[in-house]
């Protein structure tokens, strides 16, 4: 837009004017989005990284300290446990986030403390086999074949 204001036209009178020309044009007939509702969101107070939070969300990608990313890997990891088909995919699941945790506890990142320790491989084990046998799911007596 090369046109100047006038002199002795206040600004929000000019820039109105200049907005109903382009409307008249038809400038905005094909925006992005036009005759969509505003996006959610709008109401909210401005953040700097909005578009980082809004990249990470499509993404879905969380930035969370190192030992609250494992504290949540190893509950994660004992649920997976206690849903695996045969014992010696509970003793890997198990014996794979220990030595993440053991490694977590000898070199503590910066952050809020991990407040995890190794979990007893046989406990785990132990207590998977009450659930499957509570569950009705026992097979023969013995150890699971391996899968």
């Amino acid at each position: 837009m090369t046109e100047r204001k006038p002199p002795g036209v206040p600004f929000e009178s000019w820039v109105d004017k200049q907005i109903q020309d382009a409307q008249r044009r038809g400038e905005f007939d094909q925006l992005e989005g036009a005759g969509e509702p505003l996006p959610a969101g709008l109401d909210v107070s401005y953040d700097e990284l909005w578009w980082i939070k809004r990249k990470m969300a499509r993404e879905g990608l969380a930035v969370l300290p190192p030992t609250l990313a494992l504290r949540k890997e190893a509950e994660d990891a004992l649920e997976a446990a206690w849903a695996a088909p045969s014992e010696r995919i509970v003793r890997r699941i198990i014996t794979e986030v220990n030595v993440k945790i053991r490694d977590m506890m000898f070199k503590p990142p910066p952050g809020p403390p991990l407040g995890r320790k190794p979990y007893d491989v046989e406990e785990v084990v132990r207590e998977w086999r009450e659930r499957r046998e509570n569950a009705g799911q026992a097979g023969p007596a013995g150890p699971e074949s391996p899968v």
